[in-house]
């Protein structure tokens, strides 16, 4: 079924002008369908999916419920044991996503980098740009990164922990704690971590400060299923916010937001008659849960004339 579990990105009209953007900064990036999905909520949807660095995200044009925030960013290797000019590509795409951002951290050297800098870019989307050079087990060049601050600061680790449980193909990777007398982190604390999590490294951290910003809806994770009973193991595992859940999206205990998708679904949306799309949308629209047999009966019986 290839990606597991596939970043989503919600902007309010901006999906296929920022799509086109993010796939210009980095190799093995491209733009793989564009769609547009009818009469939702949000009225006409502009729906794109890309590669970028090799990872498959989804991106969505729906409107301004929900604003990106440096809670969830993507941390961006630039690694130079395996690439001799790993300083002047990161130098390069911090130039790119220059213009128009917010600077969270400067580019500069850290004491865990040489070479390092967060922003946020003209569209709002939290970047940090890290030399690095992992040991043990290479990571990938795009790796989410989650923020726990606020009422989930101190929960990070456990996150990690529980993630990980949940996917084949998971496991922990770097583990590194607050120490004592570390400003308003307590000790202990979840400094930086990262795991795998059904092929997908994730990295996740602790932050005591103050920063004003929580987990929404802006970033979302899809987990594409095969089967309803995958979809009902993972809505039984993550669904933690009863209001939050509709049209296969939910919340999980520490706020993040994934949507537990049946595989199926994408092939009907990319390859359903205008009728039979319709059809389908107006069904999931009104789901929580999706229900694989009724997206299908309804799909066929689109496909024959039916309503």
């Amino acid at each position: 079924m290839g990606q597991k579990i596939v970043p989503h990105l919600w902007f309010d009209k901006e999906a296929n002008e920022a799509a086109e953007f993010y796939t210009s900064l980095l190799p093995d990036s491209v733009i793989l369908s564009r769609a547009v999905i009818k009469d939702t909520p949000s009225g006409d949807c502009d729906d794109v999916s890309f590669r970028l660095a090799g990872m498959n995200f989804r991106a969505i044009s729906a409107g301004p419920d929900f604003t990106f925030n440096p809670s969830i960013s993507l941390m961006v290797n630039f690694d130079p044991s395996r690439e001799a000019d790993a300083r002047e590509k990161l130098s390069a795409m911090w130039e790119k996503l220059f213009p128009g951002s917010e600077v969270l951290m400067p580019i500069g050297e850290y004491p865990f980098s040489s070479l390092y800098g967060w922003l946020q870019d003209r569209f709002g989307l939290s970047w940090q740009l890290i030399l690095s050079n992992p040991d043990g087990e290479p990571r990938p060049v795009i790796v989410p990164s989650l923020l726990f601050t606020g009422d989930v600061c101190g929960r990070a680790e456990e996150a990690l922990d529980y993630y990980t449980t949940l996917f084949e193909d998971s496991h922990r990777g770097l583990t590194v704690h607050y120490p004592e007398g570390d400003g308003p982190d307590a000790e202990g604390s979840l400094m930086f971590g990262d795991g795998l999590l059904g092929g997908m490294w994730m990295a996740a951290m602790d932050s005591g400060y103050e920063h004003g910003f929580a987990f929404n809806e802006s970033v979302s994770f899809i987990i594409r299923c095969n089967s309803q009973q995958e979809i009902n193991y993972y809505w039984e595992k993550l669904s933690a916010v009863p209001e939050a859940e509709q049209c296969g999206w939910l919340k999980d205990r520490f706020g993040v937001s994934w949507q537990v998708v049946p595989s199926v679904l994408e092939s009907m949306m990319s390859n359903g008659t205008p009728e039979q799309i319709q059809a389908v949308t107006r069904a999931f629209l009104s789901m929580k849960k999706f229900d694989v047999l009724e997206l299908t009966a309804v799909y066929n019986s689109a496909a024959s004339g039916g309503t």
